[in-house]
């Protein structure tokens, strides 16, 4: 799959038609009690990422992420924040040209994993909040993602054009290498399939690493640590010789600038530089991006180009939809931050109302700026104005709630 185009617009409408709002918390997000058929690997053959009159480049990028109890608040993250944020910052910093996103949950190999089509729209978010939370683990399972990825995934990308795609793997739970296996009776179970033999975890990486470039990114690596291995080796270091340059980290205090470390590996991939994926970032983001990537090794740095075409016109449409949007979703919070964007104080939401016109004047009057820019711009000036309205929020040395800013504006 992987046709239509994304914008801030379906976003805001599929919260809206959800009845969700920054009060709701994972219980109210994912309200399936089981794992729905369509979702679970036991009874998906196939996942496709084809090319398109709309994505005649396609990126297909799965993003698989550990649902169990220790990281629900993860899954919250990406479904309320870091994916609706990271499609955005693709169409217009173009990391990638063309993405297709596959969200993937994952707890153990005694049970199947939930994975969603590829899409290029609204569509992965809405297949995404079908997803059951919950579940154990012993270790960071990317090796279900890897070997989904392997045997039941055909994408255009790699058979077309001999590109490969993207798999990130995001969780806290350390890599147990040498006695994460995927057993013969594990594989029957979780994806029905017959296999000669057990998998390991170094045979799976390899059989994903054949068309998909391989990524994990370790969450809260400061207060993870191995309790299977006398030397209490950190989560973090122990992926870092499972995949060494491939591995990234966002502390659970930072978890809402997961889109970013995400779109800077993306860029890396690309053939970014460390330097050109960070430009452009705030003071307070790029310190914790460049902490997050200080260990992964760009391809080919310095040989990024942005992708052309295919996006250029929905992230200008995106652009004018997020301003929009912005007053409809929660008119009296996104009228004051467009008001301060504007420079201008206000106490009332008409006034508010008033400013934010002025504003969007403004930036139509400047067109010597890139969309990229006036997107910049634009976070920055929200950011300022959070930061002015409640001190504490903006102060990221303190660790703030995961149920901190769901489907609000980021901090």
């Amino acid at each position: 799959m992987g046709y239509g185009s994304y914008t801030a617009g379906d976003w805001a409408r599929l919260r809206s038609s959800r009845g969700l709002d920054s009060a709701s918390n994972a219980n109210q997000i994912f309200t399936s009690s089981s794992i729905q058929d369509k979702y679970n690997s036991r009874f998906i053959n196939i996942r496709e990422s084809f090319d398109s009159e709309d994505s005649p480049n396609s990126t297909p990028i799965m993003l698989g992420f550990d649902v169990t109890g220790s990281m629900g608040y993860l899954a919250q993250e990406i479904a309320t924040n870091s994916l609706n944020e990271t499609i955005m910052q693709i169409l217009t910093k173009k990391p990638v040209s063309d993405p297709h996103m596959m969200c993937i949950a994952i707890t153990n190999p005694d049970d199947p994993i939930q994975a969603t089509q590829y899409e290029a729209d609204i569509r992965v978010v809405e297949q995404l909040l079908d997803f059951k939370l919950g579940g154990w683990n012993a270790y960071g399972y990317d090796n279900l993602l890897w070997y989904f990825a392997a045997k039941h995934t055909k994408i255009d990308s790699y058979e077309k054009r001999g590109k490969k795609g993207i798999i990130i793997g995001i969780g806290d739970e350390v890599v147990g290498a040498g006695k994460n296996v995927l057993t013969q009776a594990g594989i029957k179970k979780c994806f029905d399939d017959d296999v000669k033999s057990d998998i390991s975890f170094k045979k799976a990486l390899e059989m994903a690493s054949e068309k998909y470039e391989v990524v994990h990114i370790v969450v809260g690596e400061k207060y993870r640590m191995d309790g299977n291995s006398s030397s209490g080796r950190e989560s973090y270091s122990g992926w870092c010789a499972a995949l060494p340059g491939r591995v990234a980290r966002v502390e659970d205090v930072h978890i809402d600038c997961l889109a970013e470390v995400i779109v800077a590996i993306l860029m890396m991939l690309n053939g970014a530089d460390k330097e050109t994926a960070l430009a452009g970032l705030d003071k307070d983001t790029r310190a914790v991006v460049e902490y997050g990537i200080a260990d992964f090794k760009p391809i080919n740095p310095g040989t990024y180009v942005a992708p052309s075409g295919g996006v250029t016109e929905i992230a200008s449409e995106a652009l004018t939809e997020t301003q929009e949007d912005a007053s409809g979703a929660d008119q009296t919070s996104s009228a004051a931050r467009e008001a301060t964007s504007a420079g201008t104080q206000t106490s009332s939401v008409a006034q508010a109302d008033a400013a934010t016109t002025s504003d969007n004047n403004a930036v139509d009057n400047t067109p010597k700026k890139t969309l990229t820019e006036q997107f910049i711009e634009k976070k920055a000036a929200e950011k300022a104005a959070m930061a002015n309205a409640s001190a504490p929020a903006a102060d990221k040395t303190k660790k703030k709630g995961f149920l901190h800013g769901l489907f609000g504006n980021r901090k």
